[in-house]
């Protein structure tokens, strides 16, 4: 266990490589090898906020590579209980276009061979998932966005692909049909293994593209993906850190007790 310590963490996206400034770095190991990169631990709004960036800051991990469970141990590990997890997504419906938010509530796991628990031996354990993602941090998250402007949606399905690659139009008109709202390749396992771990967590699910059956055209590019995010760095950035300083001390929500009266096989930091 290391000294540094943080309170709240935060785990970029695709171009949201630089959050903190004046931070420490620090390189730690976990049973499931190192993460994504070193965590940069610094101050943001009077909190002590860990930034992870997810997929590597020179982007070396494609979705089904990102090191999960080693990311949220290293979390963990460092003292942090609430994580807000900022991405990329593609919208589902033709209403929800390039630079929207979404604060969704629910998730399908559409992703196939990626390792998604903590607790695979030593003792069955299953956790409660009915509600992904913690309740009082969407509700910050929408305020803290209604405040500064810019309108959320408030709820919503994000159906999270394997990837690397993109939808075909019959998969993204499959999934519209369904009444998903949006589609992603990185928020699962990423929110499982935060409820493994009685984190909190949060996402905020900036709408890049329409996807490719939504919408008649070439289809989604990586580098449309990349324009619209950067684009629009500075606003998530202000959003994140409004939701940051907004975030209550106290975790009075169901997330905590995620692990209670359950028996685990291993020792958690």
């Amino acid at each position: 266990m290391t000294t540094t310590n943080a309170e709240i963490g935060v785990i970029g996206g695709s171009g949201f490589y630089s959050f903190l400034d004046d931070v420490e770095e620090v390189r730690i190991d976990t049973p499931y090898g190192p993460p994504s990169d070193p965590v940069a631990i610094g101050e943001l709004a009077g909190r002590r906020v860990a930034f992870l960036p997810r997929h590597g800051r020179d982007h070396r991990f494609p979705p089904h590579k990102i090191p999960y469970r080693a990311n949220l141990w290293a979390l963990r590990s460092l003292g942090v209980r609430t994580v807000l997890a900022p991405s990329a997504v593609g919208s589902l419906t033709p209403g929800l276009g390039p630079g929207a938010l979404a604060v969704p509530d629910q998730l399908i796991d559409r992703t196939s061979g990626r390792a998604q628990t903590y607790y695979d031996e030593g003792a069955a354990v299953h956790v409660s998932f009915a509600d992904p993602y913690c309740p009082a941090g969407r509700r910050t998250a929408v305020a803290a966005a209604r405040t500064a402007g810019w309108e959320p949606v408030d709820g919503g399905t994000l159906v999270v692909i394997e990837g690397p690659r993109f939808s075909t139009r019959a998969e993204s008109r499959w999934f519209a049909a369904q009444g998903w709202t949006l589609v992603g390749m990185t928020g699962h396992p990423e929110a499982v293994l935060a409820r493994e771990l009685a984190l909190c967590y949060t996402p905020l699910c900036l709408v890049t593209d329409l996807d490719a059956g939504i919408e008649e055209g070439e289809g989604v590019t990586h580098q449309e993906v990349l324009r619209v995010f950067g684009a629009n760095m500075t606003r998530l950035r202000d959003l994140v850190a409004d939701v940051i300083k907004a975030l209550p001390a106290d975790r009075a929500c169901p997330c905590p007790h995620a692990l209670d009266d359950l028996e685990l096989p291993l020792e958690l930091p």
